[in-house]
Formats: structure tokens, C-alpha cells, sequence
């Protein structure tokens, strides 16, 4: 049983991550998603879009918005992987993703991916704008691949 790297729709992929992620609901949209298939059953997707960030979002940079397993080893390695060469050969310099503190980024150390450090946190709700919180609110790491080699 080897994996590989599939094409899935959107609308699957979303599915497959409000069935499975641990702790976030599907991104609102994407520029492209993939799947890793173990033979003919779809273990994992990523969906990657625009940064989430402004700043960041230089018409250069996209960013891992899900990444999304069953549990299959190696399944997360091989999306964190494929989703940056994919990126790359869209035109993309660079990819971000975030990860909370208590998930290790072994899978994307093992994809060749930089920890740039700490980003974020806190609540998008304010007095003008109130918000209820539906995700995690701690401070993230931000990790990247970008044509410069990191």
C-alpha cells in the first residue's frame, strides 16, 4: 500500500475537512487543494489559498489554510510537500502555514519547511466588530518554504 498524491474538487476536499480536522471548520475558499490517496481512498487533503495575513498577501504568497488527515503516516509530509511544489510551479516565491504550540511540525520539518517563529494569537472580535471565537485564539508558528531555499 504506497500513497500519492491525488486531485480532489473543492467541495470535496471542504468536506473532507469538516469531517476530520481537529479544531477548524473549511477555509471559505482556495486556489487549489490536493489529496493523498492510500490505493484508491483519500487519507488527507490540503487546501491552499491566499494568506489570511494582509501583509502577506502579496499577490506572491499563498498559504496552507488546512491540512487535514486521517492519521495516515507520512500523509501530512506528503501534502506539506506537494502543496509547496505545486505553489512553486504555479509562479509562487512563497508558502505559509501556522501550526498550534502543541503540534510538533514534524511532518513539515520532513517537507523542508522553515519555523520563521511565533505569530498571532488573540481575538478578531473587537467593539466595532464583535466576533465569537470558533478556533483556537493562542499564539501560532509560522512556518514557510520559499524560492530563496528555505
Amino acid at each position: 500500500m504506497s500513497l500519492s498524491i491525488v486531485p480532489i474538487s473543492q467541495k470535496e476536499a471542504f468536506l473532507f475537512v469538516k469531517q476530520l480536522h481537529r479544531h477548524h471548520k473549511p477555509p471559505v475558499g482556495s486556489v487549489f487543494q490536493l489529496a493523498v490517496a492510500k490505493d484508491d481512498t483519500i487519507v488527507g487533503v490540503v487546501t491552499v489559498g491566499r494568506p489570511v495575513a494582509r501583509r502577506l498577501d502579496d499577490g506572491w504568497t499563498l498559504e496552507v489554510n488546512r491540512c487535514c488527515t486521517d492519521g495516515t503516516k507520512n500523509a501530512c509530509s506528503m501534502l506539506y510537500g506537494a502543496a509547496w511544489r505545486a505553489a512553486k510551479a504555479l509562479g509562487y516565491k512563497k508558502v505559509v502555514t501556522y501550526t498550534l504550540p502543541v503540534e510538533g511540525g514534524g511532518s513539515l520539518r520532513g517537507a523542508g519547511w522553515t519555523l520563521i517563529g511565533k505569530a498571532g494569537g488573540g481575538s478578531w472580535s473587537s467593539k466595532g466588530r464583535p466576533r465569537v471565537d470558533l478556533h483556537p485564539t493562542q499564539v501560532k508558528f509560522r512556518w514557510e518554504r520559499n524560492t530563496n531555499g528555505n
